[in-house]
């Protein structure tokens, strides 16, 4: 085993949780006797040992957006890989001594322990009113009749993929609509692939007796409304990355984003002289303009289509998937209760996002990332928009995924057995499917009109202004922006002030003197979403307000005088508790002068929901800005007066806003790429090494480079300046060999845009295989010789320590003679080492699953196994017992271990 350091000043050192010695309980409890068992020998569900842990669940777990996730304790452990069936969950190379401290956990549940279904909170779950109806309605349909069929291709080979991905998608295009015409790419997200009468399972290719999950077909109520409006639409197949993406570091966004491109290509080839050998639904279709592309991604395909936007805006290195030419220019995306485990958005791309109120899938609603994400990379002339949906679950966006509509087996994302005021189904703030599907094909419609058509009265629908589309009734939907005609005034950083009733506060900390939400709080803010798990996270700030009395004013002052020249209004995004109605602000600007302007007064109503959801969203709210009596060229300062007693608040950032929407030109950003490095141990020295982190095209600008530490207990984390030119990020990690055995050594390396540059793969890792062999083991007997009642000890000993844990296990074998019974040992010690059996009726201890384990923490090299008899009132002759211990690490020989038991007073220990 070696240690590994990154040789960069440490900036922040970032516990994931707590250090990794806190949770990691091995060996026997406290106060027992020596040798008693791990707790894993009791826990129902769990095995490990040889460096592989696995749970396998009661009933299978439908696969989703949000990843199953393994800790110990506050460890994250990591992401297991599913079995086809959905039950077993294995992570391989992860070193604990046992489990009685490790948790199964799913979008903030657990699910290796039957939890009571929380208590709804008894909120007033009240609906926003509905707000004005908007100049157009983009959710009625066009005046085109529309065609569908499918096409399938050959499949395309992804790197790092076991089977290639299938190219197949099912086309709804306009009938008769004259000259090219823009087209709209939907990708589905990740669900279960295959199924077989009531059974699902994840892999692909599909069993012979299985039929594939149509998901692609879930869209078609969008496809029809955006066909009949002219567009033409095709919904792709990603049933195979669904199956495979457990096995990649970055969760399927590259994989998804070259079976996008690779769609795009035979689009552009079928626009042009390929034309001919088109298949037949798409020689029927309108030719498509493959300049005026929309892409729109759910689940996990929201962060496969911001992929191939990033790719296509600016290629990725080859030997991604995809290494053809980009002939298509995307015009925008929609993001639909998205993932976005790289926080690295595509900033020039305008977007919309919907956040799905009762999302029970990506519960945190991360995709709030796409927009915030956005701020400070780039120039800011594309809009970035979100939409919450009041009451929309994950699912039921795609039909095939809503029950009594797939052809497949479906469900609701959301607890059933949960009891919530907001999101049980017939509440008056639960959407139906229908009314979920209609909403959201209406709001695709509205980004596809602007976006790709530039019909500008579009905007006020995605920007905050404050209106609907009535087509979308009587669903509630909020939003929000930035970019755009946006100019920056307070958007929280390092260098913001505040004051009074505000302070500036940590979006990501453990320290609740810090942190804008008490850190113990599982659901802060969807703005405020960790990234991998990353606690603290430098760079990422807001303004958190909390005021005990009317008018205790909350000042805050960016690093230096603002310009806001141009601006009409100031818009504020502003987020209250839930459930809280008619928080009032009075607004006020003050110049580099000390000159003081009111500018009016607004207020914010909490949104409907229960401590189960991801609710502290802010708000859009405006207040004009003044043509006179103060500089707005020079704007220094806000002040945010609370009215109506105690409350708190949380402003995210502030904007100049003016109407309109510029062109959102993509600027020529560098590109970073987090690559993979195997490196060799050695028996000895220490030797430094770079991680591979390139850079293509020009430009200038910076990123925030986290490295894992050993143990994977927190990241060492620093911002890193990218010159013109430059084509690597220099990440020297120093690697220490030694003669100990131990697990391959894996550590994460990530990296986010600060400014300046765009994010392709975010994350990849650094391996250190093992190549010290594992100690060997000897036994000997420390009591092995009993009457009934006493304790049988042996001690294990390693022939050398090792750096990670070690772990033996005996089972036991028939011995000669006399076998003990399950009734001659105790009958607590034999349940601890069972799994769902009883000592009655008694039997031989080898018939039985009854097992002897010694954990041996890194570092430790003796311990003891024990077997506890139980005396009775029968005249036996003298029992034995036996045990074959074995390494669970393959190609280390085992030893036996062998007891005897007598009548009489019990004189062991």
């Amino acid at each position: 085993m070696r240690s590994m350091g990154l040789l960069l000043p440490v900036l922040v050192v970032a516990a994931l949780a707590a250090p990794s010695t806190a949770t990691a309980r091995v060996g026997q409890p406290p106060g027992s006797p020596p040798g008693s068992p791990s707790p894993s020998q009791s826990q129902p569900g769990w095995s490990v040992g040889g460096g592989r842990l696995a749970w396998t669940a009661s009933a299978p777990v439908p696969p989703g957006g949000a990843a199953v996730e393994f800790w110990d304790g506050d460890r994250f452990l990591g992401v297991p890989r599913p079995s086809a069936d959905l039950r077993t969950y294995t992570l391989d190379a992860v070193s604990v001594g046992g489990v009685d401290g490790l948790e199964v956990r799913l979008s903030g549940r657990r699910l290796d322990v039957e939890e009571p279904a929380p208590p709804s909170a008894a909120v007033d779950a009240v609906l926003p009113a509905l707000s004005p109806a908007g100049e157009v309605d983009p959710g009625r349909p066009g005046r085109f009749s529309t065609r569908t069929g499918e096409y399938a291709l050959d499949p395309v080979a992804v790197p790092g993929y076991p089977v290639p991905l299938e190219v197949e998608g099912v086309v709804v295009a306009p009938v008769d609509a004259p000259g090219r015409r823009p087209l709209a790419l939907f990708l589905h997200g990740r669900h279960a692939t295959c199924y077989e009468g009531a059974v699902v399972l994840l892999e692909w290719p599909c069993p012979v007796s299985a039929k594939p999950v149509p998901s692609h077909r879930g869209y078609l109520r969008a496809q029809r409304l955006l066909a009949s409006q002219g567009y033409v639409t095709v919904s792709v197949s990603a049933n195979a990355v669904n199956a495979h993406d457990v096995l990649d570091v970055e969760a399927g966004a590259g994989a998804r984003s070259a079976l996008v491109r690779a769609h795009l290509a035979k689009w552009a080839e079928w626009a042009g002289s390929g034309r001919g050998s088109a298949p037949e639904v798409v020689r029927a279709a309108p030719v498509a303009d493959l300049d005026n592309v929309l892409l729109v991604g759910h689940s996990r395909g929201g962060e496969g289509v911001n992929r191939a936007a990033v790719d296509s805006v600016a290629p990725p290195p080859p030997g991604g998937g995809f290494d053809g030419p980009v002939r298509w220019t995307v015009r925008g995306t929609v993001l639909i209760g998205p993932t976005i485990f790289g926080h690295n958005p595509a900033p020039d791309v305008p977007s919309v996002t919907i956040l799905p109120g009762c999302d029970g899938d990506v519960s945190d609603l991360q995709g709030q990332l796409f927009v915030d994400g956005t701020r400070g990379v780039s120039r800011g002339a594309a809009l970035h928009s979100a939409l919450y949906f009041v009451g929309a679950n994950h699912n039921f966006f795609n039909a095939e995924w809503t029950p009594g509509q797939a052809e497949a087996p479906a469900s609701d994302d959301f607890p059933v057995s949960w009891v919530d005021a907001v999101c049980s189904p017939g509440t008056a703030t639960r959407l139906t499917a229908e009314q979920q599907q209609v909403a959201g094909a209406t709001y695709v419609a509205a980004a596809a009109r602007l976006f790709v058509s530039g019909d500008r009265r579009v905007l006020p629908l995605l920007d905050g202004s404050g209106v609907r589309a009535p087509s979308a009734d009587p669903v509630r939907v909020l939003a929000h922006a930035v970019g755009g005609a946006r100019s920056a005034f307070v958007v929280p950083d390092e260098v913001t002030s505040a004051g009074g009733s505000a302070r500036v506060c940590a979006q990501v900390s453990a320290d609740p003197a810090v942190a804008c939400v008490d850190p113990a709080v599982g659901r802060p803010s969807p703005h405020f979403v960790r990234f991998n798990r990353i606690v603290p996270e430098s760079g990422r700030f807001a303004v958190a307000l909390r005021w005990a009395a009317d008018g205790e004013v909350g000042t805050v002052r960016p690093g230096a005088p603002v310009s806001l020249a141009g601006s009409r209004e100031l818009a504020l995004r502003l987020a209250v508790p839930p459930n809280t109605g008619g928080s009032r602000f009075d607004v006020a600007v003050t110049d580099a002068a000390g000159r003081r302007a009111v500018l009016g007064s607004v207020v914010v109503d909490g949104l409907p929901a229960t401590a189960r959801l991801s609710a502290n969203w802010a708000q859009e709210v405006r207040v004009p800005l003044p043509s006179r009596g103060v500089d707005l060229r020079r704007v220094a300062g806000l002040e945010l007066v609370p009215r109506g007693g105690s409350g708190q608040a949380w402003l995210v950032d502030a904007h100049g806003w003016a109407p309109g929407l510029p062109d959102p030109r993509p600027v020529a950003l560098p590109r970073v790429d987090v690559g993979a490095l195997t490196v060799e141990e050695g028996d000895s020295g220490t030797r430094t090494v770079g991680f591979p982190v390139s850079v293509t095209g020009g430009g200038a600008g910076a990123v925030r480079v986290f490295v894992q530490e050993a143990g994977g207990a927190g990241y060492v984390e620093q911002v890193v300046v990218v010159g013109p030119g430059q084509r690597v990020v220099e990440v020297p990690v120093r690697v220490v060999g030694n003669t100990r055995w131990s697990f391959d050594v894996r550590r994460s390396v990530l990296v986010k845009a600060v400014r300046g540059v765009v994010v392709g793969r975010h994350v990849d890792r650094l391996t250190v295989p093992n190549d010290d062999p594992p100690p060997t083991i000897v036994a000997t007997p420390v009591t092995d010789e009993v009457v009934e009642g006493g304790t049988l000890v042996w001690r294990v000993a390693l022939s050398s320590v090792a750096d990670s844990n070690f772990t033996v296990q005996g089972r036991a074998v028939a011995p000669e003679g006399v076998e003990l019974s399950t009734t001659d040992v105790d009958e607590v010690w034999f349940r601890q080492r069972v799994s769902r059996e009883e000592p009655l009726p008694s039997r031989a201890l080898s018939s039985t699953g009854v097992s002897v384990t010694a954990y041996f923490r890194a570092g430790e090299s003796d311990k003891e196994v024990f077997v506890l008899t139980a005396p009775d009132a029968e005249v036996e002759s003298v029992e034995r017992v036996r045990f074959d211990l074995v390494p669970l690490t393959p190609g280390v020989p085992g030893v036996s271990v062998v007891g005897s038991v007598a009548d009489g007073v019990p004189v062991g220990r």
